[in-house]
C-alpha cells in the first residue's frame, strides 16, 4: 500500500504545472476612464495607466490621495495601478492600486475566453470585481 501512494505522488509531481493565460497588453477600465498597459516589469508583471479618457471637472493631476505624503506630487498618468504580479497557475497575483482614494490592495487577474480580463481587487476575502476590456 505505501509502494502505490509513492508512485502516486510520484506521478503527481511528474505533471507538468499550469501556467496563467498571459495578460499583457492595453485594457480600458470597466468604468471607461483609462488604458492600463500591462506587462513585465523587471521579474514581475505590471500594469500602467498610459491614457486619461475621462476625469471629472477639477480632478487632480497628482496622487493627492497617497498615504506616502513622498508620493502625493506624483503624475497620475503613468501611475503603477497593477504592481507584482505572479504567474498563479490560473490566474495572476499581485496588487492593485485605486489614485481616487490611494489605497492599495490584494488582485487576481485573469484572462477571460473573450480577450477581456477579470480584475479583482480584495480585502481578505471579499473581492469586488471589474471587466476590463482590450484596448482598440
Amino acid at each position: 500500500m505505501i509502494r502505490a501512494s509513492f508512485v502516486a505522488g510520484a506521478m503527481l509531481l511528474a505533471m507538468p504545472a499550469f501556467a496563467a493565460t498571459p495578460i499583457a497588453g492595453r485594457y480600458v477600465t470597466e468604468d471607461g476612464s483609462g488604458v492600463i498597459e500591462i506587462g513585465r516589469c523587471g521579474a514581475t508583471v505590471c500594469g500602467k495607466l498610459v491614457r486619461i479618457l475621462k476625469s471629472e471637472p477639477n480632478a487632480p493631476k497628482t496622487d493627492v490621495n497617497n498615504s506616502d505624503p513622498a508620493l502625493r506630487s506624483r503624475p497620475i498618468l503613468g501611475m503603477p495601478i497593477l504592481s507584482g504580479f505572479a504567474d498563479g497557475g490560473k490566474d495572476w497575483r499581485g496588487r492593485i492600486y485605486d489614485p481616487r482614494n490611494g489605497k492599495s490592495y490584494k488582485s487576481i487577474v485573469s484572462r477571460n475566453g473573450d480577450g477581456t480580463l477579470k480584475v479583482q481587487g480584495c480585502i481578505a476575502f471579499i473581492c469586488q470585481t471589474q471587466r476590463w476590456k482590450p484596448a482598440g
